[in-house]
């Protein structure tokens, strides 16, 4: 079927910023579709009018019912950055679809601050946790933030000065590209409240203050930043897991007895990995997982209550599973490397001989490397110190074939 669904973005200036291609797409359209602000922008005339409705799948839905007919939907500046075009893209194959993007609220900002977009961190809080923030914090990094509203610059500005960050300076664009564009610009530990409009871009240039706690995104962050009751895979065999469980852009994993979600949340914090799901039995254990991954800057960390594997059914495929607790549990492994995707990675640690004999059966059935992992820790005893031995993990990890 011939192209008959145009995504086209839309500025500030509306149709006089057009380029005609664009403009001429949305004039001759059947059908428009679009939020208030948008479809105010264009003249009324013959083409039928649907506005945006939550959820979503609804209008989207209705746009399909339209299949054929020349249908525009309008979008702010760029559709495929955090836009309507990458839902749709899901929807619709591209042989389908005319996407015509405008300079969108990043390049703008981008442009105004004279910021080297290619070196800057773009996130949008539209819709999202404001603790996403937290996993992008790092000396002289430059952010760039689709804003929810206009209560959302003081938010941010309370949440770096609580964390100790104030010293950052924030610019605040709003209406970028209109007549009405105006810019807001104080360190974070002095922002007011003034009246910023909802829609707005926020530039953070980040500044450690006293307190600030830079974190790589490397695996193996410090112990002490989990909370946890004891149940918490160490930081060098937590980095040594990482490495096995080989985390790629896109891909689920699967948190089996998670703990405190230390895995899981450093899965995420890598950003290759696109989704990970902690199975915890425990909800004391699973509510501390949800404050580990909201403090560590990945709040979008799934946790199901349960017992596998029994929790496990229903889950999307996982590409890498983790076990590190429940190993015990008869069926576990068994439902794990069923459930896995071909070329996925089964990464299992155990402490316990029961355990260990367990993996080694395993083991000889379908093979799979085996590994002990053995770490001490030199600790102060008076003036001198001592090595303070942890239990040795043994490791198994496989690959499915293909």
């Amino acid at each position: 079927m011939k192209a008959w669904l145009s995504v086209v973005g839309i500025g500030e200036d509306g149709l006089s910023g057009l380029k005609p291609a664009a403009r001429a797409l949305v004039e001759t359209a059947e059908v428009l579709v679009g939020g208030a602000r948008h479809l105010g922008m264009v003249p009324d005339g013959s083409a039928e009018r649907i506005a945006w409705k939550r959820p979503l799948s609804l209008t989207i839905d209705a746009i399909a019912a339209l299949r054929g007919r020349r249908v525009a939907v309008l979008a702010s500046g760029d559709p495929m950055w955090y836009g309507i075009g990458v839902t749709l893209s899901r929807r619709f194959p591209p042989e389908e679809m005319t996407i015509v993007p405008q300079p969108g609220a990043f390049s703008l900002a981008a442009a105004r601050l004279g910021w080297p977009i290619a070196d800057c961190t773009a996130i949008t809080l539209h819709g999202r946790p404001l603790d996403t923030l937290r996993l992008h914090l790092a000396p002289q990094r430059r952010i760039l933030i689709l804003a929810e509203h206009g209560g959302t610059p003081r938010a941010v500005a309370d949440l770096l000065t609580r964390l100790g960050w104030g010293p950052s300076r924030l610019t605040v664009l709003a209406h970028l590209g209109g007549c009405r564009e105006t810019t807001f610009t104080d360190e974070a530990n002095c922002w007011g409240d003034p009246p910023v409009p909802d829609l707005n871009t926020i530039a953070i240039a980040c500044t450690p203050g006293r307190g600030a706690k830079p974190l790589s995104q490397r695996a193996g962050l410090p112990d002490d930043l989990f909370e946890h009751d004891g149940q918490l895979t160490k930081r060098e065999v937590r980095a040594a897991t990482l490495a096995a469980l080989a985390p790629l852009s896109g891909e689920t994993l699967w948190d089996v007895g998670a703990g405190c979600g230390s895995i899981g949340v450093e899965w995420l914090r890598t950003g290759a990995g696109g989704e990970a799901i902690a199975i915890e039995r425990d909800p004391a254990r699973a509510a501390m997982i949800a404050r580990n991954s909201a403090a560590l800057g990945v709040p979008e960390l799934r946790v199901v209550v349960g017992t596998a594997p029994q929790a496990l059914a229903g889950l999307p495929r996982p590409d890498a599973i983790f076990i590190g607790g429940g190993i015990g549990m008869d069926g576990v492994l068994t439902q794990a490397w069923a459930s896995l995707a071909p070329s996925g990675r089964l990464v299992a640690n155990v402490v316990t001989a029961e355990g260990e004999a367990r993996l080694l059966d395993w083991h000889a059935r379908h093979g799979g490397a085996l590994t002990r992992i053995a770490v001490s820790r030199a600790e102060p005893v008076g003036p001198h110190h001592l090595w303070r031995s942890f239990a040795t993990v043994t490791q198994l990890a496989a690959v499915k074939p293909a």
